[in-house]
């Protein structure tokens, strides 16, 4: 058993140890769907398998096993594996989120409420679920597997999984009872209940929230309108029909009002002086790292310490709060009802206690203006493989920096409007940022990118000089200091 589950996790997209030597330590079942007889009846064990790295550290990750008796020819694709079951006897066990046959457990245990002590299944009010649909399972997720039921619903099941409540359904809880209308409103969620060892903190297994069925993703859109410009030699951004800028606002607006309702429903603080040394100490030790590994930083080094180092200058008070935490083109999605931000869990590779911390709202900007700068960058690379327009790099920078400067403007606008609440920015053809935040603001998005080169060197050398070229334009002397 332990054998057929280590390879089916180390095979999996949603496995985040890949190229790391783990074994299968503990598997334990901590609930399950159906009934536990062989009649032929479906059942779903929620097993819990966790796994030993060499290094000493582990991780647990969840896998719904569907049992059967027999062999099941339609499961083959998902087959995991044959093993003797304590509850069962002889098995076929397969990859439960492939199963429709047992998919629908899931939809009618919320439906009903269900909670035996062991799974519970919770339900926000003001949504009938469609019982009479059939799930269909997405296939390009990297960490989690989400199903959706018709048109009606969207479950995502977590794989990896840690004791504490899961920013995701937490957020998204708060968000959709205040009535936002820039998330999928949450239906419910699945858990398991906490003990003494967890010290009671319950176990989150999956979300069910409204299906969008509209929706484009935000990246796919923005690859596309990158290239309609390209398409278009003697055209500038703002007079290619394909032109982002609006949108690009429309989602600033959208971040904005959601991080002014993350504020009104979750307890904010401040960061002084002390926790500006700490974020820049931090930010100091991830470069050092990175140098290491990517020795096309050195010549960075210096200007982008200097960059962290500005922070701890800063004398302003800076306010915290929740944070969206990997937020980026990639976590967003246009319906025809405006934008909708998804995914709450914050950064996948952080501990669930660094990622429920508050953080300041500007490391969520950072993280968007840092995507146009993708978008229009890794269009140009294709392009540049196949073409010598030496105005294609022009053209890219002219697109990223338009829509970064839309999209801060739309953020301005919504998040901090002129009525005394807090005064930070004037928004308009460029918007201009008090001199502490523009800092903030500078040494997030340098950070970013310093993750970002490490991330290039390890999986897409060819695409290193993104976010090199994007140090190096964030570390450039403003104009005034190069007089």
């Amino acid at each position: 058993m332990k054998a057929d589950l280590e390879q089916f996790i180390e095979s999996a997209r949603w496995y985040g140890g890949k190229g790391r030597a783990a074994t299968v330590s503990d598997v334990r079942r901590v609930g399950g769907l159906g009934t536990v007889e062989k009649d032929g009846t479906p059942y779903v064990g929620i097993e819990l398998v966790t796994l030993a790295y060499d290094g000493g550290d582990s991780e647990t990750y969840q896998v719904p096993i569907a049992y059967y008796a027999e062999p099941q020819g339609r499961l083959e694709h998902a087959q995991i594996g044959q093993w003797e079951d304590p509850d069962f006897g002889p098995v076929h066990a397969y990859d439960a989120m492939h199963d429709r046959e047992v998919t629908s457990l899931w939809l009618r245990a919320f439906a009903e409420q269900h909670d035996d002590g062991r799974l519970a299944f919770h339900r926000l009010p003001g949504h009938e679920l469609d019982l009479t649909t059939h799930s269909t399972l997405f296939s390009g997720e990297q960490s989690n597997s989400s199903l959706a039921f018709g048109e009606d619903s969207l479950m995502k099941v977590f794989r990896k999984v840690t004791f504490g409540h899961n920013p995701d359904i937490e957020i998204h809880a708060r968000l959709t009872e205040a009535g936002s209308e820039h998330v999928a409103a949450l239906y419910g969620w699945v858990e398991a209940p906490g003990h003494r060892s967890t010290g009671g903190e319950p176990l989150h297994l999956a979300m069910l929230q409204q299906f969008l069925r509209t929706a484009s993703d935000g990246w796919d859109l923005a690859l596309a309108s990158v290239r309609d410009l390209f398409a278009e030699a003697d055209l500038h951004a703002d007079e290619v029909g394909g032109d982002f800028a609006g949108e690009s606002h429309r989602l600033g607006v959208a971040t904005g009002e959601v991080h002014r309702t993350l504020r009104e429903v979750f307890p904010t603080s401040e960061w002084g002086a002390d926790e500006l040394k700490s974020l820049a100490g931090a930010m100091r030790e991830r470069l050092d790292a990175a140098v290491a590994a990517v020795p096309g930083l050195a010549p960075h080094a210096d200007a982008l310490r200097a960059a962290y180092d500005a922070v701890e200058q800063i004398n302003e008070a800076v306010p915290v709060q929740r944070v969206h935490g990997d937020y980026h083109l990639g976590q967003t999605l246009r319906t025809v009802r405006g934008w909708k931000i998804v995914d709450f869990e914050g950064e996948p590779a952080k501990p669930l206690a660094e990622r429920v911390l508050p953080d300041s709202p500007w490391r969520d900007v950072a993280g968007m203006l840092r995507s146009f700068d993708y978008a229009a960058h890794a269009v140009e690379a294709d392009v540049q493989a196949d073409s010598d327009d030496t105005q294609i790099a022009y053209r890219a920078a002219e697109w990223a920096e338009r829509n970064q400067r839309e999209f801060l403007a739309g953020y301005v606008e919504a998040s901090y409007p002129a009525d005394g609440d807090q005064p930070v920015a004037n928004a308009g053809p460029a918007t201009v940022l008090p001199p502490h935040l523009s800092t903030l603001l500078r040494a997030y998005q340098a950070d970013k990118a310093v993750y970002e080169a490490v991330y290039e060197a390890r999986n897409r050398p060819s695409w290193i000089g993104i976010p090199l070229g994007a140090i190096e334009r964030l570390t450039a002397p403003a104009p005034e200091e190069q007089t």
